[in-house]
Parts: C-alpha cells; structure tokens; sequence
C-alpha cells in the first residue's frame, strides 16, 4: 500500500487519560521516555497531530536533540519534521511555536469551509516563517486522504501525537501499524478529562487483537509497543525506512529497565 508507516506514541495514566481538567500540562511520562520519543521522532519524516492538541498545548513538535538533529542532517535530511496539522473548523493560531519554529515546513489538512478559513489564518503570515500550506483531505479530513497527500509528499514513516480525537481517527481507519504507549505508574480520575481515544469501530477487538511485541519499564513508567497488522517496517520504500529504536522490531514480549535519561519534553 502506497502509504507512510504509520507509527501512533501516546503517553497516559492508568485509566487511560491523556491529560487532567487542570489549567497546566500534566506530566504522564520521564525523561528516558522523553529520549526515546525523541529518538522515535528522528527517524520520521514528518509528525502530526489535531487542533486540540495545539490549542492545549502549542507544541513545537521538534527533534530535541542536538546530536539527533545532526546525525539527520549528516543523512541530508532537514534537523526536525515535517508538521502535520489535521482540523475540522481551519481555526488555529498561525502564529502558535507549531508554525514557527523547525526547518521542514507544515502542512494544514482541513475540508469545507474549513479550507477557506485555514487559508485565511495562514496568509498574513511572513514569507521568512517556515513554509505552510493548506490540502484540503475532505469533509471532514480522513486519515486516508491525509496518509496519501503525506506519500505524494515523499513521507515514509509518520508519527502521529494526538490528542484523542486524532487517535479514534487514524485508529478506526485500521491505518496504523505500530502503536507505542507510555503508562504512567497512577490514575487521573475526573470524568472530564481528555481520553486516549473517543467511542468507535475499531478492527483491533477481543476478536481481532493487536501483537504485543515489548513491554519494558522505564522507570515507573511502562512502555508498551503494539503491532496493527503484518506490515514490516523498511520492507519495502513505502512502508518506510528501518532504523532507531522506533522502527525495530522485537521477536516477543520483553521485560527490561532502561535508565538513559535526557533533558526534554514530549512536547
């Protein structure tokens, strides 16, 4: 299938919440997590997630790390990734640190009146700013048209962030081939707060289960990597390139504890 690798990283507490009701971003994970989901990052090409989750947090969505960013570079690629923006209603911040920071540019997927307001957001916008660029990939966006818009682009492997809405959507699309969890080691508890993903028809049931291939600890933090389907990464070009620990594959459940640690931040 002529897609991206489709890689889902999501950190969340115990009873599956992305984040509490408070007015501050909660810390679901360490800083070990934070080095491998940085290292996850660098061997992607691009990286996305949905309005609610620039709207909550403003992510810059870049590669932390210095060494990281070079050994791209030294493979002639750009320091960070492409930035994929997914929104129903084309309302967002232009000015927010996704559209301002990084070297490889973004790209706004939308449909309807959508495509005209995101376009309007975009145009005031200085020409000496990372580039953007509205698709429209319908009405509302898929994940469909979304994956195919990123292989036109030349994306091999894509890192998808959330939030929930985001999650039930590429989830429910039976697109996603790996799917890396951080637990983090207690329970939120408010029945407001953001969820790992939304109600839906999801093909991975108690009838069709995905492939637990590692749990590990880090920390009190335990990492769960789950396959979708039967797809090996770096198969073939549009499956995506093989490398990093992201892409690895392990023949099994493991159990480790890892004790690498780095300054950074999922966001």
């Amino acid at each position: 299938m002529d897609r991206p690798y489709t890689i889902l990283s999501c950190a969340m507490s115990v009873d599956g919440r992305i984040d509490d009701t408070g007015p501050d971003r909660l810390r679901l994970s360490n800083e070990a997590d934070f080095a491998e989901v940085d290292e996850l990052r660098a061997e992607c090409d691009a990286i996305l997630v949905g309005a609610g989750t620039l709207r909550a947090d403003d992510p810059r969505l870049l590669v932390r790390s210095a060494e990281l960013r070079a050994r791209r570079r030294a493979r002639g690629r750009t320091e960070n990734l492409l930035k994929a923006l997914v929104t129903r209603s084309g309302e967002f911040d232009p000015e927010s640190r996704f559209f301002t920071t990084g070297d490889a540019g973004a790209v706004v997927y939308t449909g309807g009146p959508g495509t005209d307001a995101a376009r309007r957001g975009l145009s005031g916008r200085s020409s000496a700013e990372p580039s953007a660029e509205v698709v429209d990939a319908g009405d509302p966006p898929t994940a469909e048209a979304v994956l195919a818009d990123l292989a036109r682009r030349g994306v091999r492997r894509l890192l998808v962030e959330g939030g929930g809405h985001i999650h039930t959507m590429f989830l429910t699309s039976g697109l996603v081939d790996e799917l890396r969890l951080a637990v983090a080691p207690f329970f939120v508890g408010e029945e407001d707060a953001p969820r790992f993903v939304m109600p839906g028809t999801f093909p991975h049931s108690p009838a069709a289960p995905m492939r637990l291939v590692e749990a590990r600890a880090l920390g009190e933090v335990a990492v769960l990597r789950y396959r979708l389907d039967g797809r090996c990464p770096g198969a073939t070009a549009s499956t995506g390139e093989s490398g990093g620990r992201g892409a690895s594959a392990t023949e099994g459940p493991v159990l480790d504890t890892a004790t690498r640690g780095t300054e950074g931040e999922r966001r």
